[in-house]
């Protein structure tokens, strides 16, 4: 189920704020772990189980941590009479979190990946005998990579001391299932809303911001995002396609990305705010950076500071020389590249942001673009960002350097790619297309503009909900790309 559906418009969330607002606040987190199981079950009940089966594993490596301990009785929890639990307690208890989180993702997400590469390996060595022929293939589960981001972050907050553990089974479980935040984050880190957990307002004020939320973040999905993913389609799938035809398309999929993952967000907090949850802006208008180490503290924040609190900083961060700051630099971003998905396009694009971020840090100021006015550093980033594009959308390698070939005007017109022009040069995508880039450069963030609501502002919310509600009735194509990370 997706937020951008007529099913979820229409009945899930209905039924959802009737359910929670009729209910006491005892009975809430039940409700809603059961609602977001309800939710992440709809395309394939198995997700559920195993969304389940991590779920109890972190609950109680995360009571170990804290020095908890099971008593008779049922669901009965209580603190251990014993001195708090020892540094090797702790960290056995960590691995096992850690390990078994891991390992879930790992199998589910990279055995297919796995395999493809080693019967490769050995088909080029020439020694078949080795390779491994199985007919199972493994299902990626949705949402997997960002709920086991949540788990990992609890289990090492609660070991850092700087969460305290849930002790009620029902509340850790609403949070890491809360269908606003399950399937394709925002990564909300479960000290960030641990007071909320245990209380939270409701207010008319927030339910009007969730609101415009929803409705600006629908907007971007629906009138945005999914025309420019059809010009991208176009060009990319191409079987060749002039300069312009290739640049056109590269920054439509520019476009398509951006709207498709914070209009993701914005409804994530705006659902969020509805049901009292206060989640951090996630967006921040990235393609008005002017380095790629800016774009990072404005793309998809939550993973950014994710990877640089429980990776980057773990690792050394830039506290062990300037060598291994580069390394580091350069590993959380290789790493970041395959936490989105298993190729190797992934991790080039992933490498390709690595090596710029260690390259900038190198530098400092003396970094060529740095010297230039604002717009020229905004339009040396934004190419920058776009080739890196061309791997996170090519399916591997060879189209993504046959990609590179037509930007550059280096690869072969075949007959009848002139034709790419009588689809792509239409009013409505060419308007499209510049809408688009007007609101990337040109409009404050969903974020800022909300932070008031007065009548003024209520008339064209209501507006672009109309309208973005009847496109979404007549549009077969909806696709939201983060669901398959």
């Amino acid at each position: 189920m997706v937020f951008s559906s007529q099913i979820f418009i229409f009945y899930f969330l209905p039924l959802a704020l009737a359910v929670y607002y009729g209910l006491p606040r005892r009975g809430r987190h039940l409700a809603l772990t059961l609602l977001s199981y309800v939710f992440y079950g709809w395309a394939n009940p198995l997700f559920v189980v195993l969304l389940l089966i991590s779920t109890l594993i972190n609950y109680v490596c995360g009571l170990k941590i804290a020095g908890e301990r099971i008593l008779a009785g049922p669901a009965s929890w209580e603190r251990d009479g014993s001195d708090k639990p020892s540094v090797c307690h702790q960290k056995v208890w960590l691995a096992v979190s850690v390990g078994a989180s891991l390992s879930i993702l790992g199998f589910f997400k990279y055995f297919n990946f796995a395999l493809e590469n080693y019967n490769a390996l050995f088909g080029w060595l020439g020694i078949s005998a080795l390779r491994l022929e199985t007919v199972l293939r493994v299902t990626l589960p949705l949402g997997i990579s960002f709920y086991t981001f949540h788990l990992l972050s609890y289990t090492i907050d609660v070991y850092r001391g700087q969460a305290k553990v849930l002790r009620n089974f029902i509340d850790f479980a609403c949070y890491i299932s809360l269908f606003t935040q399950l399937v394709a984050g925002p990564i909300i880190r479960f000290r960030e809303i641990a007071d909320q957990m245990a209380n939270r307002t409701h207010t008319a004020e927030k339910f009007a911001r969730g609101i415009a939320f929803v409705s600006l973040g629908l907007a971007k999905k629906v009138l945005l995002a999914n025309p420019c993913g059809k010009i991208a389609d176009v060009v990319f799938e191409a079987g060749s396609r002039g300069v312009l035809e290739a640049w056109y398309g590269l920054s439509a999929y520019a476009f398509q990305i951006y709207f498709d993952f914070s209009a993701y967000s914005d409804m994530a907090i705006g659902l969020a705010l509805m049901l009292g949850f206060v989640f951090p802006k996630n967006f921040d208008s990235p393609y008005l950076s002017q380095s790629i180490t800016e774009f990072w503290r404005r793309w998809h924040i939550s993973l950014s500071t994710w990877l640089r609190d429980y990776l980057y900083i773990p690792l050394g961060g830039n506290r062990k020389g300037v060598w291994r700051t580069y390394v580091n630099l350069a590993v959380v971003m290789l790493l970041g590249g395959l936490w989105h998905g298993a190729s190797w396009n992934f991790v080039i694009w992933g490498g390709i942001h690595g090596g710029m971020l260690a390259w900038e840090r190198s530098r400092g100021k003396d970094a060529f673009y740095r010297r230039m006015p604002k717009p020229f550093r905004m339009a040396v980033t934004f190419v920058i960002v776009l080739i890196a594009w061309v791997f996170f959308r090519t399916a591997d390698l060879p189209a993504a350097m046959a990609y590179l070939g037509s930007l550059f005007g280096l690869a072969a017109l075949q007959d009848g790619s002139g034709l790419l022009g009588g689809i792509l040069y239409q009013p409505y995508y060419w308007g499209t297309f510049g809408i688009a880039a007007l609101i990337v450069w040109g409009f404050p963030q969903t974020w800022d503009w909300t932070r008031s609501i007065p009548l003024w502002k209520t008339v064209p919310i209501v507006m672009v909900l109309l309208v973005s509600l009847a496109v979404l009735m007549t549009q077969a194509y909806n696709p939201f790309i983060y669901f398959i990370f």
